[in-house]
């Protein structure tokens, strides 16, 4: 598969870490809202959810385009809070720790979850699970000094 390889080189690099967050999301929000909720761009390929926190600080609703690890088959989901390999955490991730039950809209079907962070022992089984699924994680570590997180969404 050339094209999942080449896919994946590119988003690897600096450059699209400065572009894809501000140029990806939006695509996302708009194909989503476009189809009532049944595609989004990015799942071309990814799978993705589009994920609806409580912010943090202003309480209001958040939505967020993101990619994830289905598991379970359709039971929950692997959430890395990669940020592109960019140096913060995203702020759906801060909104999660804050406010762990939310919803997400996956494959046209809105769902609630709860979120929890995965740490030590399941944090590391899951990272090398992800890396096997998406290897650009890798990279995004490498770039980042702090540790991604990542949660496991499950069905409330």
């Amino acid at each position: 598969m050339i094209g999942v390889r080449l896919v994946q080189k590119v988003s690897s690099t600096r450059g699209f870490a400065k572009v894809a967050p501000h140029v990806i999301p939006a695509l996302d929000r708009a194909v989503h809202r476009l189809t009532r909720g049944r595609y989004l761009l990015s799942t071309r390929m990814l799978p993705g959810v589009v994920l609806t926190t409580t912010g943090a600080r202003s309480g209001l609703p958040r939505r967020t385009p993101l990619a994830c690890m289905p598991q379970e088959e359709g039971k929950s989901w692997l959430l890395a809070g990669s940020n592109f390999g960019r140096p913060g955490h995203p702020a759906w991730s801060h909104n999660l720790l804050a406010h762990p039950d939310a919803v997400i809209s996956w494959k046209g079907r809105d769902i609630l979850v709860t979120a929890r962070l995965l740490e030590r022992e399941e944090r590391a089984q899951a990272w090398t699970a992800l890396l096997r699924f998406w290897p650009p994680y890798a990279t995004y570590q490498a770039r980042v000094e702090r540790e991604i997180r990542l949660f496991r969404l499950t069905v409330r």
